[in-house]
């Protein structure tokens, strides 16, 4: 298994409890968007935000969590917040 493998099987168990859509968190992939795809709320956005933080140890700002709204963006914003601890 890849890190980027990895890093989207973390990000699933992380957005698990806040998803409305099983049938599209079972097909999620890299271009899943939280909000129109898995019907994520906003409030809900941000306390998967705050998990992701607690996880990976990281600070996530306003603007990187205005960014993070598919599965993609949220691993590259992962990785580069990572990469620069």
């Amino acid at each position: 298994m890849s890190d980027k493998d990895k890093m989207i099987e973390e990000l699933k168990a992380l957005i698990k409890p806040y998803i409305q859509d099983e049938e599209a968190f079972k097909n999620l992939h890299e271009n899943t968007n939280f909000i129109e795809d898995l019907k994520i709320n906003s409030a809900n956005l941000v306390d998967i935000v705050l998990d992701i933080e607690d996880k990976y140890d990281i600070e996530i700002d306003n603007d990187s969590m205005d960014k993070m709204l598919s599965v993609k963006a949220a691993l590259e914003i992962i990785e580069q917040k990572v990469s620069k601890k």
